[in-house]
């Protein structure tokens, strides 16, 4: 028999049952539900709303599924409509009356809330975890490569010189502000919803700070409308994964691009690599390609729960049962990228003479060139014209910046000395970018230093 029977005269069709039944999806929140469940129970007792020891009757009780949960001794029966029913149902099963009084002065509605609150908000400090971790490989990885220099790009053009340590300490700024939305959105959600009832609260004499106090909740909701109907927190999370995963596509991308034949920056190690079915000399990089598609997985997750909420009138609507679905997709496909990811960078292997290569080619020396006339007196644009028209010379005769002589550059400006092809080096054109947050080794030092100091203060084991 259902928990809400009486007001129908026909048992539902079996059909509507496994429409209507969420228990598949939301299992995974019974330690939630059972959490939330105790500090009701513990709120009844204390508010004498039950006896007190049938409110401790009833925290054993839960005590014992969740331990019978955990060990395997019970398992969750499928046909349950959700977990919540699942678990008043076993209770009843084991204390009678008695496990029938939890549902006092309580809705689904407010207890569906408060368990997705709870999963959420562990689910966020799971994922903020392993953002934490994925940074401090980026850093292990820049620290081994201070010195390896590389082009860096704009347009995919080669533009101007860089190391590999500071273009993933790029990555690394990236995931600090997913970080941080993390942390924000967490704020916002924890707030908590039991106690609204189905939408207006309820008559007996119950105390919403003592169950949001020892759930861990910074309040109760203000207002119970808003309390049973609001998935703003869902949402909101669903954006911050969506920017993670935007981060680790770009990611992903660059791997693609530094591993195949055209670039050779890398090799992925084998473990992170795939081969092809017919051309045995493949190696292929599906982790980084699945990370990126997986992207659009997850935008769509957030588009699903935006459309879901766009046209609900207050209080609650069983079109909300689908935000869980929507968001526990999106956790789980961040979960997979980041534990892919970070260990494929971490075995990756750097290949700095390719790099080294690359970065000598293409002119990317060519804004130093320029500013070389501006230090000796030239205004910036009339430098940048002149730096440009020796560069279509040096393409048409096939010279570099670096090999040109010295009579060739000062037929293009007087200005120019033999100490123009320092000024030009790559170790120079590194060096001389020591502004705040530039490529120079000295700069990069101080971002790994700084960031040390936040991994340690961000639970990374790296002291």
């Amino acid at each position: 028999m259902k928990m809400w029977a009486g007001r129908f005269s026909k048992e539902t069709d079996s059909k509507v049952n496994d429409f209507n039944s969420s228990v598949r999806f939301d299992a995974r929140m019974y330690r939630e539900d059972i959490a939330g469940s105790i500090a009701h129970a513990h709120m009844l007792g204390k508010c004498g709303i039950i006896g007190a020891e049938e409110a401790q009757g009833i925290v054993d009780g839960l005590n014992g599924i969740l331990s019978d949960l955990d060990s395997g001794a019970l398992e969750i029966d499928k046909e349950a409509e959700d977990i919540h029913m699942f678990v008043e149902a076993e209770l009843t099963k084991r204390l009678g009356n008695t496990g029938k009084r939890l549902h006092t002065a309580r809705s689904r509605n407010d207890q569906v809330a408060v368990d997705t609150k709870l999963y959420l908000r562990g689910a966020a400090g799971k994922t903020r975890e392993m953002l934490i971790g994925l940074i401090e490989v980026l850093c292990d990885k820049a620290g081994e490569n201070i010195d390896t220099v590389m082009p860096g790009y704009t347009h995919m053009q080669r533009a101007q010189p860089v190391t590999l340590a500071h273009h993933l300490l790029a990555y690394t700024q990236m995931f600090r502000r997913d970080v941080s939305r993390l942390d924000d959105c967490v704020k916002r959600m924890n707030i908590s919803p039991l106690g609204s009832g189905a939408l207006a609260s309820t008559t007996y004499p119950i105390d919403r700070g003592m169950t949001a106090d020892e759930l861990g909740f910074d309040a109760p909701s203000m207002n119970s409308l808003d309390g049973v109907s609001d998935r703003d927190f869902c949402i909101e999370l669903a954006g911050v994964l969506s920017i993670i995963m935007m981060h680790l596509s770009r990611l992903s991308e660059e791997i693609v691009l530094w591993c195949s034949w055209e670039f050779k920056f890398i090799e992925l190690d084998d473990a992170y690599a795939t081969g092809s079915s017919i051309m045995p000399q493949k190696k292929n990089p599906d982790v980084a390609e699945l990370v990126r598609g997986k992207t659009g997985r997850v935008y769509g997750d957030l588009t699903t729960l935006l459309t879901m909420m766009k046209g609900l009138p207050l209080a609650y609507n069983k079109d909300m049962q689908e935000d869980k679905e929507a968001i526990f997709d999106a956790l789980d496909t961040v979960w997979l990228c980041l534990g892919t990811m970070a260990p494929m960078l971490a075995t990756m292997r750097v290949k700095p003479e390719k790099m080294r290569a690359a970065a000598s080619g293409g002119f990317i020396n060519a804004t130093d060139c320029a500013d070389y006339l501006v230090k000796k007196g030239m205004p910036f644009r009339d430098a940048y014209k002149i730096t440009g028209t020796i560069v279509a010379w040096c393409l048409a005769q096939d010279e570099t910046l670096d090999t040109l002589p010295i009579e060739e550059y000062r037929r293009f400006c007087p200005l120019f000395g033999e100490d123009i092809y320092k000024a030009v080096s790559l170790d120079a054109c590194l060096s001389g970018r020591a502004a705040f947050g530039g490529p120079a080794p000295e700069s990069v030092r101080y971002q790994l230093t700084e960031l040390k100091d936040y991994l340690a203060e961000n639970g990374s084991d790296k002291k």
